[in-house]
């Protein structure tokens, strides 16, 4: 079993207001993904959010078919959402988790279908979308780097870890998965 992470514990300090929230074609951006995971074939989802957000919880639970979990201090970076994530998910069935971001809003689930695809008969230890040579999102992290992962510098993030391992870069017809909203600008140009 490879459950998904939604990792939507940032502060969103250069947009300005949560991500998560925004509207991408009629739904939030949080509401987005769930829908393109499930859609892609992952049957258990969490969203990691930062606390006092609400909203976001709400939208979460909306979905009918997510849960949130709280990161008590998403301050200490990425990494310790993901790692929330993980321990709400890992149990003896779970052999992958697909990691994304709530601010890389437009991954279709023909991506979400084909990292789980490959995943399933890879030797790699992570597995990462990749479209037209440029390193995006969803990243397949598989059970042999969870201890690697725990024990990672969370100053440092996953990417020590990323480095220490094989990846297997998994190219897709898709340019959702690099485009990352970060600022009013990126958003604005997602909306033309």
């Amino acid at each position: 079993m490879v459950p998904a992470i939604l990792l939507a514990a940032g502060a969103s300090e250069r947009m300005g207001r949560p991500k998560a929230l925004l509207d991408a074609g009629g739904r939030t951006f949080v509401r987005r993904i769930l829908d393109t995971l499930r859609d892609g074939g992952t049957t258990e989802i969490v969203v990691v959010v930062r606390p006092g957000a609400p909203d976001v919880v709400r939208e979460v639970a909306a979905a009918g078919f997510a849960r949130s979990v709280e990161n008590p201090d998403p301050d200490r970076g990425q990494l310790s959402s993901l790692l929330v994530g993980l321990d709400a998910v890992d149990g003896p069935a779970v052999t992958a988790v697909l990691v994304t971001l709530v601010d890389v809003p437009l991954v279709a689930p023909a991506t979400i279908a084909a990292l789980l695809t490959r995943a399933a008969r890879s030797e790699a230890a992570i597995l990462r979308a990749v479209h037209r040579g440029r390193h995006g999102h969803p990243v397949v992290f598989t059970r042999q780097v969870f201890a690697a992962l725990r024990a990672a510098d969370l100053g440092a993030g996953a990417k020590a870890v990323m480095h220490a391992s094989v990846i297997e870069d998994v190219e897709v017809d898709d340019p959702g998965a690099v485009r990352d909203v970060d600022t009013p600008d990126d958003y604005a140009r997602l909306l033309t």
